[in-house]
C-alpha cells in the first residue's frame, strides 16, 4: 500500500518577496508552524511514514527543521518551552525523511519525476506544502484519498469547485460522475485560456499517482509555459487507464497568495490554535486539581 509522500519544494516562493529571498515558501510559519510542518501531519495521518522531499538551492533549513538542534534543546531542557517541541519531536520520531535535489525548475511534473529515487515501484502520495488543507470534521484530504485508492487503486487527484474568474490558474478536469463526489476524469487541461476551461472543478495539490506515472512523464513534453506539466502526463494515465479526480471535504487554502495565506493564518488560529492551547490548559488544570486532591 502507499507509505511514501512526497513533497515538491524546490520553487522559489517569488509571490511571496522579499520574504522568500532567503527562506523557502514552505517555512513560512502559519500561527506557529510552518507549512511543510501541516502537510507532514497530514500524511502521517494518512497512514504514510516515508517523507521525501524534492528541495533546491536556498532550501537547507528543511532539512534542519526535521532535525534534532542540540544547542536549542539544551537551552530549554526543563523550561515550560519544551512542551512547545512535543509535535515536531513526534513527527521525527514517526517519519523517515529523505531528500534530493532538483537542479533545474522545469515544472511540477519534472519536479516528481526528480523523486522517482526516493519512490521507487511504488504508488505514492503527492503533496504541495502551500496548498494547506484542513477538515475539522473527519479524516484529512490525504486520508480520505487513501481510502479511495485501497477501492479504486488508480492514480486520483483532488479537486474543488473554483469561481469562473479563477479557473484559468488551475489545472482543471472534466469527467463522468460515477459516485458521489467522484469523476473519472476524460479530459485535464492545464491553466486554460478563459471560456475554454472544461468544467469549474480545480485540481489542488494532492495527489495519489500510480508508479507508471513516472514514464508517462519521461515521455510528456514541454507544456503550458514551456514547463513538463504533471496534468499532461495524467491526461496520457487517464486515456489509455483510468485517473480519478476526488472533491474532497474540508477546506483549501491557496497560501501560495497573500490573501490565502492570511486567510489561512487567521483560521487555524481561531480553530485550531486556541482550541488546542484551551484544552492543553484544561488538562495542566484537571492535572494539578488531582495533585492537590
Amino acid at each position: 500500500m502507499i507509505k511514501k509522500c512526497l513533497f515538491p519544494a524546490a520553487g522559489y516562493g517569488t509571490r511571496f518577496l522579499p520574504a522568500t529571498k532567503s527562506m523557502p515558501k514552505e517555512m513560512m510559519p502559519v500561527v506557529n508552524k510552518p507549512l511543510i510542518e501541516y502537510g507532514v501531519e497530514e500524511a502521517i495521518e494518512a497512514g504514510l511514514d516515508g517523507m521525501c522531499l524534492v528541495t533546491g538551492r536556498g532550501k537547507n533549513t528543511l532539512f534542519d527543521h526535521f532535525d534534532k538542534n542540540y544547542e536549542l534543546e539544551h537551552q530549554i531542557s526543563g523550561t515550560n518551552k519544551e512542551d512547545l517541541l512535543v509535535d515536531i519531536r513526534h513527527l521525527m520520531d514517526t517519519a523517515s525523511f529523505t531528500y534530493i535535489r532538483q537542479r533545474e525548475m522545469k515544472g511540477l511534473g519534472h519536479a516528481i519525476l526528480t523523486g522517482r529515487e526516493l519512490i521507487g515501484d511504488n504508488p505514492f502520495a503527492v503533496v504541495l506544502a502551500d496548498d494547506l488543507c484542513v477538515n475539522e470534521e473527519g479524516p484529512g484530504v490525504l486520508a480520505q484519498m487513501v481510502a479511495l485508492y485501497k477501492q479504486f487503486r488508480c492514480s486520483i487527484v483532488a479537486v474543488q469547485e473554483v469561481p469562473k474568474e479563477d479557473i484559468h490558474k488551475y489545472g482543471v478536469i472534466s469527467g463522468e460522475v460515477i459516485k458521489d463526489n467522484i469523476f473519472r476524469v476524460d479530459d485535464m487541461v492545464e491553466k486554460p485560456e478563459p471560456g475554454t476551461e472544461p468544467s469549474n472543478l480545480a485540481i489542488i495539490g494532492r495527489y495519489i499517482l500510480t508508479p507508471d506515472i513516472f514514464e508517462l512523464i519521461e515521455n510528456t513534453e514541454p507544456g503550458k509555459g514551456g514547463e513538463i506539466q504533471i496534468t499532461d502526463a495524467l491526461l496520457k494515465q487517464a486515456k489509455t487507464g483510468c485517473v480519478l479526480a476526488y472533491k474532497f471535504k474540508g477546506k483549501r487554502f491557496d497560501c501560495g497568495s497573500v490573501d490565502g495565506y492570511i486567510e489561512a493564518t487567521n483560521y487555524c488560529y481561531e480553530n485550531i490554535y486556541l482550541k488546542d492551547k484551551q484544552k492543553t490548559e484544561l488538562g495542566k488544570h484537571s492535572t494539578q486539581k488531582s495533585e492537590e486532591a
